[in-house]
């Protein structure tokens, strides 16, 4: 019995010295992949960040929904469109876009309330977050889709001095009104370079950077911004991870101190990788961060 409380103990105190470097730091979570339409595992997250918040770090949390949007649109009977394998999207599919992400906001919004951390669900549209222009594809139009020019960080700073949760729904306006979708990844980067953040999160569906994809037994801890970029430079990193490690140095380039790659399908995942030596997933730091792990 001793032996699993004096367990317990050692993995505060390990939590320590994390708590007390990033105590008070803008903490940005890109909640996105299966964590979101798993309910055990969608709660977990949600207990993550809201452990973060009564910490005392400022977390923010920017979701996806893009499976929810999928099942959505199949339902509605419409035929999808393909640009360079990307879902083309149209009016009628931005609609049904806006009401999904709307709805998984919300929904995130009241298990955070529910847990007695007070939040507030905004898209980039709302105090004209989020400002875009159309994205192309290889120079191909697909449709209401944007690509973030600026961001305007007051109502998230209003939302975090009045000691909200704010919950993001990746939406934005161009400069003519019009909504337009917005890669969540994206959007999660552009607001943690507006906050200024500490650290940028991503939850995905895969345990975050291989030196050698081929080899599962090749994770890399902790990537150091000139490994970072070495590793890009060689090419060895192909497919979705590609863009998401980019996104990751553009961040660091933009003065967020350490962006952390992660399988979001493990329990506590956030916790497991922000208040442990070693973490579970990638952890990617910039020059001037210290480092944790000695292994």
């Amino acid at each position: 019995m001793y032996e699993e409380l004096i367990k317990k103990a050692e993995v505060l105190i390990e939590a320590l010295p994390f708590i007390e470097r990033f105590n008070r730091k803008v903490v940005v979570i890109k909640y996105g992949g299966s964590a979101m339409t798993d309910e055990s595992l969608q709660k977990q997250v949600i207990q993550d960040a809201v452990l973060l918040k009564l910490v005392g770090f400022k977390p923010i949390i920017v979701h996806g929904g893009g499976k929810e949007i999928s099942k959505w649109v199949e339902k509605s009977g419409m035929e999808p469109h393909f640009v360079n394998g990307l879902r083309v999207t149209d009016e009628p599919t931005m609609e049904i876009a806006e009401m999904v992400l709307n709805r998984v906001n919300k929904t995130l919004v009241r298990m955070i309330e529910q847990m007695g951390v007070h939040s507030i669900g905004i898209s980039g549209k709302d105090g004209g977050m989020l400002h875009v222009h159309k994205k192309l594809s290889k120079g191909e139009d697909i449709g209401l889709v944007g690509e973030i020019d600026r961001v305007n960080p007051k109502p998230l700073q209003d939302l975090i001095a009045n000691d909200y949760l704010p919950v993001v729904c990746p939406v934005g306006y161009d400069e003519n009104y019009d909504t337009f979708n917005i890669n969540a990844d994206d959007a999660a980067c552009a607001i943690a370079k507006a906050m200024q953040a500490e650290k940028l999160t991503f939850l995905s569906d895969v345990p975050g950077v291989f030196r050698d994809p081929n080899d599962k037994n090749s994770l890399i801890y902790e990537l150091p911004y000139d490994e970072l970029t070495a590793l890009i430079d060689s090419g060895a990193i192909t497919g979705g991870m590609l863009p998401k490690l980019l996104s990751c140095k553009d961040a660091i380039d933009n003065g967020v101190s350490r962006v952390h790659i992660m399988d979001g399908r493990i329990p506590h995942c956030i916790l497991l990788e922000i208040f442990t030596n070693q973490g579970i997933g990638t952890a990617i730091i910039s020059k001037n961060s210290e480092r944790y792990f000695k292994g």
